[in-house]
């Protein structure tokens, strides 16, 4: 078990994934100067109730990401620009409030590898799923990317699945705390399938002979 300042966000970080993050509350600039003085990771965690910023500290979800610090911009007033990239999972077993910010009692984890005939046949599915839901996204918003770079392997294409999905920060948080390899690949097919058809959903127009009725005066 490892302590680990907590960094509660209305965002959910994954491993591998870039965050950048304005910090202006004294609190944040105290924890981001300790950890660059320590050169130690933080940990993001999706805010269960409270606010993110000026008030009481949130109440963090139970699993979060570690964020390694890659940049600073140091600004007036102390305040700073960083940019940082997620390294590893971790369960939260307790919290304390010793400093002005949250510490938590960790353990970091990894999705285990629990049978690779359904992890091999899930990534299968998964991969072309991805690069067909970026192809729809393509046509949305201004996303350049090259099938060649999307990866083969089960836990690189669950990673990169991970980051790439666009969608509600809750879904994000249960894909985040998924311990097992299948159980996560399966799960990203399931949501990807529903995405891309949202998505298809969303750029179609209607057919000429689409009728609803009359509407209802209520």
């Amino acid at each position: 078990m490892t302590n680990l300042s907590l960094f509660p966000l209305n965002t959910v970080l994954f491993p591998g994934m870039q965050l950048k993050l304005h910090i202006f509350e004294e609190r944040y600039k105290m924890m981001i100067n300790k950890c660059l003085e320590e050169d130690e990771p933080f940990g993001v965690v999706l805010i269960d109730s409270g606010r993110e910023a000026l008030g009481p500290l949130a109440k963090p979800h139970i699993v979060g990401c570690t964020a390694r610090i890659t940049n600073v911009q140091r600004l007036p007033y102390d305040r700073m620009n960083i940019v940082t990239v997620g390294q590893q999972r971790f369960h939260i077993n307790s919290v304390t409030q010793t400093d002005p910010y949250l510490i938590g009692d960790v353990n970091y984890f990894q999705p285990e590898v629990d049978n690779n005939s359904l992890i091999n046949q899930y990534a299968r599915l998964l991969r072309p799923l991805v690069i067909k839901y970026l192809d729809i996204l393509s046509n949305i918003e201004e996303i350049n990317f090259e099938k060649d770079q999307i990866p083969h392997s089960p836990q690189s294409i669950a990673q990169v699945a991970s980051i790439l999905l666009q969608t509600e920060t809750e879904t994000k948080q249960s894909i985040l705390a998924i311990d097992k390899l299948s159980t996560l690949l399966r799960r990203l097919v399931e949501i990807y399938n529903l995405e891309t058809l949202l998505l298809n959903v969303r750029i179609s127009p209607p057919d000429e002979t689409f009728n609803i009725g009359p509407f209802s005066s209520n």
